[in-house]
């Protein structure tokens, strides 16, 4: 596990940024796995950069996505197919049928994990998989429980998570009360594994996942277990985590 500090929250989207950016010159054909909410923001901003000056060429990239809001058509703002539109693919030259994100109006739950699950894995192996992590150390939409859930599969989202998101939203009655998401074991099958982390209201998750036990009720403390982990984390993030763990890239 390789852990990078940063002064701010611009400096780790730039920094996560040239990760991303490095494996698209390396590998042209690369499948990216793909996060959202506030986290990754900064990145995409900075890949749409590298982009506009003639850097980066997304035509061969495929993406995939790690969740949906469950019941959210793609023309809903809060959707992350809107997102995902909105902050990058619109913006690069990108081929949109290589994207590809769960089918949130498919309201049958099984049938709609499975679909997915079985489409990630025919596309192949993730080279590299972008995380954010949650304020109760979730990622994806893998909230904390008694077991680590392996594929894609509905989620039933905590009250917190409801309340980190309602700022997205008209009222919190409006925040969508499930989602798909990859499975723990979906993502613990990339060949490597991007994860920014930014604010104090993220340090405890963050602590708990590089110096906690490995438990579901950190779904982040699996990344202890992949063997290509970059953390790229402002100072206010890291700032419950021992300087010990800093030192080790």
């Amino acid at each position: 596990m390789r852990i990078y500090k940063t002064k701010d929250y611009d400096e780790m989207s730039r920094v996560a940024a040239n990760i991303i950016s490095a494996q698209i010159i390396l590998k042209p054909e690369s499948m990216l796995g793909l996060a959202t909410g506030s986290s990754p923001i900064g990145v995409y901003e900075q890949l749409v950069k590298g982009y506009e000056k003639g850097d980066l060429d997304f035509s061969n990239v495929t993406t995939v996505n790690l969740d949906e809001y469950k019941g959210l058509p793609k023309e809903n703002e809060q959707s992350y197919y809107y997102f995902m539109h909105e902050h990058l693919f619109d913006k690069v030259n990108i081929n949109v049928e290589n994207t590809y994100l769960p089918d949130g109006m498919n309201l049958d739950s099984e049938a709609e994990a499975t679909r997915y699950e079985a489409l990630v894995k025919s596309l192949g192996i993730v080279d590299l998989q972008l995380l954010g992590l949650g304020r109760n150390g979730h990622i994806g939409f893998n909230e904390p429980g008694d077991i680590f859930e392996k594929a894609t599969h509905c989620v039933t989202l905590k009250e917190s998570t409801i309340d980190a998101n309602k700022r997205f939203f008209d009222s919190i009655d409006d925040v969508p009360k499930q989602a798909y998401s990859m499975g723990i074991g979906t993502i613990l099958r990339s060949k490597k594994l991007l994860v920014v982390v930014s604010g104090e209201e993220k340090a405890q998750a963050l602590k708990d996942s590089i110096c906690g036990e490995v438990t579901p009720q950190v779904p982040g403390s699996i990344l202890q277990f992949h063997n290509d982990v970059t953390i790229v984390a402002d100072e206010a993030a890291l700032s419950l985590v021992p300087e010990e763990y800093l030192s080790q890239k």
